[in-house]
């Protein structure tokens, strides 16, 4: 009788998983954290910086990743990685932050900020509510619309690898068309003059300042190691894997740069400082209201490639420590018809669903950019130690060793130090995560001594 343990397939080739680093990559950050990041920068020169670097950080990141990823390929991403280098507990708790920092939480952010993009194309619908009956408690429709889109693509994703694969290629490459359109439009409507003399009132020190931004910035960038999660289904991935990861982040890069270009062409900086739907503010400056609302709309189905890639690239990471014994069973069982882990799929979007209705959006974005920040340095430390411990790998190097997963690791510990510098609270949400890691690794430890013991 089979069980549900299978193996995964490898049929993904080096396009379909550059494309689903794409596809993480640009999404919530860049539709909404733009106006968060101005806000702390406070002018355009810094902003954009900002950005520069950020993108800078990722693709050493991305190179770091893929000298791990060709040395490991495998599904578990920095799972595996963390396992291998520094230790089954902090492998362990790469999995549990993959699992409610780096999917269940950008999944929320991503169904939050698609809601409210098409409450933009229909804002009618913007006072709408449903009273739940318990304390005079309601919930808005922007709630209930970020919960219906979190059904919609877990069901997707739960039902096919083949489907869900080629409905993200499609919500993709319509991704681009659009971003292109709105570069497009927003540079060609710039003339160029005063903007770089501008500024904006700030408070806090400089550091602080430069520090939160690169979090929400950090955060923009996250996806960019999410083909590494998808090891086991990548076709031939010493090589396809670290193809995928430069050709994806360095696309994003470019991508990131021109459409913020757009954004400050199109938008007063006193405009765009704090808010959340920077893209529909910027189709409305350049379009008008109606051509606001059909732009907010299309990005709204962008956003969707975002919430679908991570829906996808999540469960794998769950999948591979069920396996290894060290979290739930029923993680690891791959549904025969599908070749999907759809246990682990349907975890993570009732994770995602409990932050929809708990989390502000602000807040939100800062708890994933900061916790990924170190999860990710973590992981590229863990490319130090194996380098000493086994030396160089016969597959994919990174280039510039050891400088470049230095300067990874240096730029993410500076952001973490700085950001918390002005408000120390800011990391308790990671914190009390991680002890929530660490008792269930003690637990599942425990669990699985007993088990060898009776064995």
């Amino acid at each position: 009788m089979n069980d549900g343990h299978r193996e995964l397939r490898r049929s993904l080739g080096t396009f379909s998983a550059a494309m689903i680093i794409v596809a993480n990559m640009v999404g919530t950050g860049i539709f909404t954290a733009s106006g968060f990041i101005l806000a702390q920068t406070a002018s355009p020169v810094l902003f954009m910086s900002c950005w520069l670097a950020g993108g800078m950080i990722a693709l050493a990141g991305a190179l770091s990743y893929a000298e791990l990823g060709a040395r490991y390929p495998q599904a578990g991403g920095e799972y595996v990685f963390l396992r291998q280098s520094l230790g089954p507990l902090w492998g362990f708790l790469s999995g549990w932050i993959s699992l409610v920092v780096g999917f269940s939480a950008p999944i929320a952010a991503a169904a939050v900020a698609g809601a409210g993009y098409l409450l933009r194309a229909w804002p009618q619908a913007a006072g709408w509510s449903l009273p739940l009956g318990v304390g005079g408690l309601s919930l808005s429709v922007e709630t209930l619309a970020a919960l219906a889109l979190l059904l919609g693509f877990t069901l997707l994703h739960a039902a096919s690898l083949r489907v869900g694969v080629r409905v993200q290629n499609l919500l993709t490459g319509f991704k681009l068309v659009v971003l292109t359109g709105l570069i497009a439009a927003g540079l060609g409507a710039w003339d160029g003059q005063g903007l770089w003399g501008q500024s904006l009132a700030a408070s806090g020190s400089p550091a602080s300042r430069m520090a939160v931004a690169l979090v929400f910035v950090s955060f923009a960038y996250s996806g960019f190691n999410a083909a590494a999660y998808l090891g086991g289904e990548i076709k031939n991935p010493q090589r396809s894997l670290p193809r995928a990861l430069l050709l994806g982040t360095s696309l994003v890069v470019v991508l990131y740069l021109l459409i913020n270009l757009a954004y400050l062409s199109a938008v007063p900086l006193q405009q765009m400082a704090g808010v959340k739907e920077v893209g529909a503010l910027t189709a409305q400056a350049l379009l008008g209201p109606l051509g606001g609302r059909v732009f907010s709309l299309l990005v709204a189905l962008c956003l969707l490639s975002s919430l679908g890639a991570m829906t996808l690239t999540g469960p794998r990471v769950y999948y591979a420590m069920a396996r290894d014994g060290v979290f739930f069973q029923a993680l690891g069982r791959v549904r025969p018809s599908s070749g999907v882990p759809a246990n682990s799929v349907w975890l993570q979007a009732a994770i995602a669903a409990f932050l929809v209705l708990t989390a502000s959006f602000e807040a939100l974005l800062f708890y994933i950019g900061f916790t990924l920040s170190l999860f990710a340095a973590l992981s590229v430390v863990g490319l130090l130690v194996l380098r000493r411990r086994l030396g160089p790998p016969d597959t994919f190097r990174v280039p510039l060793y050891p400088w470049v997963p230095l300067l990874f690791i240096g730029s993410n510990a500076w952001i973490i130090v700085f950001s918390l510098a002005g408000d120390p609270w800011r990391a308790l949400p990671g914190g009390v995560t991680l002890a929530a890691g660490a008792v269930l690794y003690l637990v599942f430890r425990r669990r699985g001594r007993g088990e060898r013991e009776r064995g």
